[in-house]
């Protein structure tokens, strides 16, 4: 036929508007064209050269495999995730729902390129979506992408910005001890101890809120981390292990508090190894914004201390670290299974430098001494 040359691989033809369109059958037997057409017929043949080399390498892509809404293959991602905590699904579909889906959702995973991704990052940024969110955002999406990339519906994955996935939370803040005891006091005999192990034991609101009494071992000076209390929007709290088998722990009490942790059993918690240590007034199992509403809001005004909840357990593990724990026992002691979040708490400041230079300093010392009275 005149205007088209066979080749050993694919066809190029040239078309009435003059320019060329290359076409090859993939492995699967179908004929398919190129994604455009040519100006000229060498860039023609060089496209079909290309494509012929992925074949032979196993590294060609079905064009029509990325076709797939991102929308319904994020949501496909969520759904068939093995091992996902509820807290994390719900997170997930909130991500997709307010920060991917206006850009994202209607696209087709094979059309999302790298400038894209680029543009919706900073879009995020540039109206007023804080960096922490936007590193979640980011995150997901490069996750999603990844696992498209794995499936063989993308080439590779188009989230390669730098440092996007990190996420940099302000410094929280730390109170002293005497502010510990405030809080502990201005929130009543019924959470005192609440507060008191939730900094110098370095449990989270819902490991507190799981606390059994079967779990305390007063004559040991124990707790026992075996569950949390977990909520999530749209159903009624229930009990699920730690975040990880690393967060199922025993943690020692400290000897300063368990005269409060003594009492607590035996004025507040009902008779029996599976009554809850810590209970609403009416008994029931703590719910978070209830407590925070109810009990933690107006301590905070008494007390005249503006921090989380959470910000007593960061308090308590840094107390631990300045007391000398090294990475392995943080670890331990925050229910982590890495040392990313121990090494947050290791002190290094000068002081500290000056210290472990000041103890090198003490041992050359001696050892030089001791050599001396060896000679």
């Amino acid at each position: 036929m005149p205007g088209r040359k066979t080749r050993s691989f694919g066809t190029i033809r040239k078309l009435p508007s003059g320019r060329w369109q290359a076409r090859y059958r993939g492995p699967d037997g179908l004929l398919r064209s190129a994604p455009h057409t040519f100006a000229y017929k060498a860039d023609a043949s060089k496209w079909l050269a290309l494509t012929e080399a992925e074949l032979l390498s196993g590294g060609w892509i079905d064009p029509q495999a990325g076709r797939i809404p991102f929308s319904e293959y994020a949501a496909a991602w969520i759904d068939e995730r093995p091992g996902l905590r509820p807290k994390t699904i719900q997170l997930y579909r909130y991500l997709l729902r307010a920060h991917l889906q206006e850009d994202f959702g209607s696209r087709t995973i094979a059309s999302i390129t790298d400038a894209d991704v680029r543009r919706w990052r900073a879009d995020l940024l540039s109206a007023g979506v804080s960096p922490v969110t936007t590193a979640k955002a980011y995150r997901l999406l490069k996750s999603i992408l990844a696992t498209a990339a794995e499936d063989g519906l993308i080439r590779r994955n188009p989230c390669r910005i730098k440092g996007a996935s990190v996420e940099k939370s302000p410094e929280r803040p730390v109170l002293t001890v005497a502010q510990v005891y405030a809080l502990a006091e201005v929130v009543g005999p019924r959470y005192r101890a609440l507060v008191l192990i939730a900094c110098f034991c370095g449990l989270r609101w819902g490991e507190l809120a799981g606390l059994q009494r079967r779990d305390i071992d007063c004559d040991r000076r124990t707790i026992r981390v075996a569950r949390q209390l977990c909520e999530v929007a749209g159903r009624p709290p229930f009990f699920a292990p730690p975040k990880s088998d690393a967060g199922k722990r025993l943690v020692a009490i400290p000897s300063m508090i368990l005269p409060d942790v003594r009492s607590h059993l035996d004025t507040h918690t009902p008779p029996g190894p599976d009554a809850l240590l810590f209970t609403s007034p009416a008994g029931k199992p703590l719910r978070h914004g209830n407590f925070r509403r109810r009990v933690w809001l107006p301590a905070l005004a008494s007390s005249g201390v503006d921090v989380h909840l959470h910000d007593l357990r960061h308090t308590g593990n840094g107390l631990v670290a300045e007391a000398g724990a090294n990475p392995r026992e943080l670890m331990e002691r925050l229910g982590h299974s890495t040392s990313r979040a121990a090494l947050i708490y290791l002190p290094s400041t000068t002081e500290r430098q000056h210290q472990l230079a000041d103890a090198v300093a003490a041992r050359v010392q001696a050892e030089l001494g001791k050599a001396g009275e060896d000679a």
